[in-house]
């Protein structure tokens, strides 16, 4: 009996379900219904509003070329009545002198025939007949002005409805990716002037080759590009890869999405380690803020899920920068404390070029930013242990700005940026600190690393975030590549 009615309770669900499947795709069915009926009646609105207006532009052609016609018409019409209103009176008054010339010769008077005939000679020369022009002022053929419309009615004859647009492809070979920008190239099949515009989608993802089922990020869309191609600016490349595909549009329907393609964007990704920073810093993923109580609480959240801990990842491994070595795991560091109001990154650099910006606030009592060893003590302020290199803005007492490194630091002769770029090349021992907005050089350290370092922030009485996914500059690069090989004013602190 327990066996029947656990039977029957499957039998049950699973009608259920089906029953369900069916009335939702009823409604899908009435749903297509209404949406065939206004669609339809939405085209066929479209194309008595096209007929008419190209009725409307027949008509209007229409009443132009009568209207030439008319003018062309009236015009020699009144030069061709002028013409034969002054034939009438110069035949008129020629018959006249023709009468009065036969009376005199037929006259048997002979005293007054001498001084008729000479009369008759001066009237004959001031004529109108001997003044006149026997040559039609205007044309009587009117064939310049026929039509022949044969073209223009096979061109009517084939309109259709609008086809849809052919597939375009992305050109691999012409796309770019540089200073966090991609510029996207694509052709046609064939020549279409039926296209209205583009859309062009892209989404971020760490999987090289085509799109998943599921992706971690959704699609973002860029409407109305009226041209082959498409730039992209201002991108943060947080993830290995960015995917895009893009359809041609015209008036009435989108084409396919071209093939996707993926773009390979390197750049260095990191968040600041919250669970080794001071103990008076709130730090929030890239931001910190100076907590003068110390009482900072706060969430460990993400570093739980991190796959080692802190700050053992490196974008060598990641963004395959070739490394030469990998870090080895071991636990996390001890909170810095005592007066190293310090924050390390949670990702380190052994290999490559990396790039990355940091906003503060210059009302802050002491700010600084660079790299550090992971040996750096948590007793060690940046800048006064080998282990570290910086830039140090101090506003205690008077505002200074110094490069720091093994305790030694040089005032540094430059306005104060509101956001600073650090550039890291590991290979060649070079950090270089730039305006971020002008890539204006600040100061350059020329060392030679002899492990890993990490990127590292201290502040006190005072805020400052972050900004990641960034590519190294190429004016950055070219600026390192012209002065690589010439000696450094900086030696000292290096």
């Amino acid at each position: 009996m327990g066996d029947q009615k656990e039977s029957l309770r499957k039998i049950t669900h699973t009608l259920a379900v089906k029953n369900e499947e069916i009335s939702n795709f009823a409604c899908t069915l009435k749903q297509s219904l209404d949406n065939l009926e206004a669609n339809s009646n939405r085209v066929h609105e479209d194309l008595d509003s096209e007929f008419n207006a190209l009725h409307s532009v027949l008509d209007e052609l229409k009443e132009n070329m009568t209207t030439r016609i008319k003018q062309e018409r009236a015009s020699r019409t009144y030069e061709l009545q002028s013409q034969l209103s002054a034939c009438s009176k110069a035949l008129e008054s020629s018959e006249e002198l023709l009468e009065l010339a036969n009376q005199t010769l037929c006259s048997s008077e002979t005293d007054g025939f001498t001084q008729a005939a000479k009369d008759i000679k001066d009237s004959v020369t001031m004529a109108p007949a001997f003044r006149l022009s026997l040559k039609a002022k205007a044309s009587d053929n009117m064939s310049h002005l026929m039509v022949d419309f044969s073209q223009e009615r096979e061109m009517l004859q084939g309109i259709k409805f609008l086809p849809v647009p052919a597939t375009p492809e992305i050109q691999l070979s012409e796309c770019q990716v540089c200073d966090n920008t991609v510029a996207v190239v694509w052709t046609l099949p064939e020549v279409d002037t039926k296209i209205d515009h583009y859309i062009l989608e892209h989404r971020r993802t760490n999987h090289e080759g085509p799109p998943r089922i599921r992706e971690d990020y959704p699609w973002m869309v860029v409407e109305g590009i009226r041209e082959l191609e498409h730039t992209l600016t201002g991108l943060r490349f947080d993830t290995r890869y960015i995917t895009f595909r893009v359809r041609a549009c015209n008036k009435a329907v989108a084409g396919e999405f071209s093939e996707p393609v993926t773009l390979e964007t390197h750049a260095f990704n990191f968040k600041l380690d919250g669970g080794s920073s001071h103990q008076n810093l709130k730090v929030e993923d890239l931001s910190v803020e100076w907590d003068s109580t110390g009482g900072k609480v706060q969430e460990i959240r993400k570093e739980k899920n991190r796959p080692t801990n802190s700050p053992m990842h490196s974008p060598a491994r990641t963004a395959l920068m070739s490394p030469k070595r990998a870090p080895s795991a071991r636990p996390g560091r001890d909170r810095f404390t005592a007066e190293s109001y310090t924050v390390l990154a949670d990702t380190i650099i052994d290999a490559g070029q990396h790039y990355w910006e940091v906003r503060f606030d210059k009302e802050s009592k002491a700010f600084a930013v660079g790299v550090a060893l992971r040996s750096l003590g948590r007793f060690d302020q940046l800048g006064k242990s080998g282990a570290s290199w910086c830039i140090h803005l101090n506003n205690w007492l008077q505002q200074s700005l110094t490069a720091k490194h093994n305790n030694k630091a040089r005032t540094l002769d430059c306005s104060i940026p509101a956001r600073i770029g650090v550039y890291c090349n590991y290979e060649e021992g070079v950090l270089s600190f730039f305006d971020a907005k002008t890539k204006q050089l600040m100061h350059t350290f020329k060392t030679k690393f002899q492990q890993p370092v990490i990127p590292a922030f201290m502040v006190w009485n005072g805020t400052f975030s972050v900004v990641t996914g960034l590519q190294v500059p190429s004016v950055v690069q070219s600026g390192q590549r012209k002065n690589s090989g010439t000696s450094s004013s900086n030696a000292s602190l290096t």
